[in-house]
């Protein structure tokens, strides 16, 4: 249970000397920072044209989804660092066959190097959400491709890994107290983690505070979000202060590797990001919210230092994403990651380099469509209780899981497979025969499995996304099955997560705005779902 009172604050003289402290000191030793180019757009500037773009604002690293030859022909040079890609849909092969690994790497990396600097290879992206069940191939698969750089005498220059989901962890709050999934644990963290240690290699992580808030505005501090000034979040595990949400996330993958003695292997964050704009129901989504999330997070990487738990450590960042992308499908956010506009002007003001910091400030204006501002306190306490940032209803009520119809066959079929099957939900009642076989619809099977799914696990963020195509409703469903599982999920509130559902049982531990942040750092949403699938289902990347 998160344990932080109302009235708990730092003193404001405090405050102002640790930030000005912040702002003041030395700037040439930091981290590092990225970019990831995506292109599922049809208006985006040529390869050649992006790299002119890319070394005009002294960006040094970007991370592609892909080893397309005119962008890596283009970077050829530029001394740029590139992160190539091997898509989900080549881990089986690349799993299976050393000889696929072989020449995948000789025809989409060897080729190229060294004239353009390939120094990392991300094997599959976000692998345990991915619907087609590709995780038992991960491990393999880095293997393979491993092997083929060696082969190709290439392994000390050019590291592998796999970027993770934080829905990858069990337990987040707080950070000390980071584990991963225990069915994953076995078959995957620990042979990958033993991997990435033989081989001096890091663990990649895509994290995105945007969708903590976005899903619980009413009990996150915007400003503890933002990396802006506020009060802090003592972790009662170790008695460290959080004044970020991304710091508490990555060190709750640091505290998860610690835990199974893999305390000494580095993390790079693949992806994080904020939208610029978004639907009326995307909260926090605004350009004033972007530019300050991402300045905000270049200043705090740049400036040195690594995470209240690892604080010596340097983190390379890759910001999400370098344009906007039009072709993208599911919620307006999606189409507004972005950097530049495809003509290659600024959606905002962000510094990349120590030289853009120095006339770099965050713009505090009025949040535009994003709900709450940030410092709110509550008086209620923060609905849920327990690890894993698992998050109750929010103050509204009951929410369910539902599927997405107009998403066709192609993709809810494999979803309720997952869902039935490994997923572990209870599909006994749609079989044939059952009380909720009917209406017998694919889209009702898939709207009582996904509940059934997210009910189970408590509602916790993260559980109703199956490959993009579920969404959470407040209003309850009217088909019979969701309405029985509505009644079997009230029943089941105390034994998933101890739920607290009103202030009277929170006796005196009421909770703040800022320590909910920390205790739901493990979120995922459409963005990061698909970013593992988009190239399966729609071929557009």
């Amino acid at each position: 249970m998160l344990c932080f009172f109302q009235n708990q604050s730092m003193n404001p003289l405090i405050l102002s000397v640790f930030f000005l402290f912040l702002s003041i000191i030395s700037l040439s030793d930091g981290g590092s920072i990225g970019v990831n180019y995506g292109r599922v757009a049809n208006n985006l500037p040529s390869a050649v044209k992006v790299v002119q773009l890319l070394k005009t604002h002294g960006i040094e690293r970007v991370k592609v989804y892909d080893t397309d030859p005119s962008v890596l022909k283009a970077l050829s040079g530029s001394g740029i660092k590139v992160t190539v890609d091997l898509p989900n849909e080549l881990l089986i092969s690349a799993a299976k066959r050393p000889s696929f690994a072989s020449s995948w790497v000789q025809r989409n990396v060897a080729v190229y190097y060294p004239s353009t600097q390939i120094e990392s290879i991300a094997v599959g992206n976000e692998v345990f959400v991915d619907p087609h069940n590709t995780t038992q191939f991960l491990v393999p698969a880095m293997k393979n491709i491993h092997d083929a750089l060696v082969k190709y005498k290439l392994d000390s220059t050019i590291k592998v890994s796999s970027p993770i989901a934080l829905s990858a962890l069990q337990n987040s709050y707080p950070s000390s107290a980071g584990s991963f999934r225990p069915e994953l644990i076995e078959p995957v963290f620990k042979p990958m983690l033993e991997f990435l240690r033989q081989t001096g290699s890091y663990l990649m992580v895509n994290a995105y505070p945007f969708f903590a808030y976005e899903s619980n505005a009413d009990v996150i501090s915007l400003d503890y979000t933002l990396f802006r000034e506020n009060p802090g979040v003592v972790d009662s595990g170790n008695g460290l202060r959080y004044f970020s949400l991304f710091d508490a996330q990555i060190d709750a993958v640091f505290a998860a590797m610690s835990a199974l003695k893999y305390d000494d292997i580095k993390l790079v964050v693949s992806e994080t990001g904020w939208p610029s704009k978004g639907d009326e129901n995307e909260l926090g989504a605004s350009l004033q919210n972007a530019a300050a999330y991402n300045g905000n997070l270049v200043r705090r990487v740049l400036t040195g230092g690594g995470t209240p738990l690892r604080p010596h450590a340097d983190l390379t960042v890759f910001l999400f994403a370098l344009f906007n992308e039009n072709s993208k499908n599911g919620p307006t956010s999606e189409r507004n990651y972005g950097l530049f506009y495809p003509n290659e002007e600024k959606v905002y003001n962000v510094p990349f380099t120590v030289e853009g910091l120095k006339g770099y400030r965050d713009d505090r204006s009025p949040v535009a469509g994003g709900g709450p501002g940030g410092g709110q306190r509550l008086s209620r306490p923060v609905i849920g209780g327990g690890g894993g940032g698992n998050v109750g209803p929010s103050a509204a009520g009951q929410t369910w899981c539902v599927a997405n119809g107009e998403l066709g066959k192609d993709k809810l079929q494999p979803a309720l497979d997952y869902a039935c099957g490994e997923g572990g939900a209870d599909c006994h009642p749609i079989q044939p025969g059952s009380t909720c076989f009917d209406p017998n619809t694919l889209e009702a099977h898939a709207s009582f499995a996904f509940n059934s799914y997210y009910q189970k696990k408590g509602r916790a963020i993260g559980t109703c996304y199956f490959g993009g195509t579920a969404y959470i409703v407040t209003q309850a469903p009217t088909s019979s099955s969701s309405r029985n599982q509505e009644e079997e999920g009230d029943e089941e509130e105390e034994d998933w997560g101890g739920l607290i559902t009103g202030e009277e049982e929170a006796g005196p531990e009421a909770e703040t705005a800022a320590g909910a942040g920390a205790g739901v750092v493990a979120a995922t949403s459409w963005r990061r779902v698909k970013n593992s699938v988009y190239k399966s289902y729609s071929k557009q990347h």
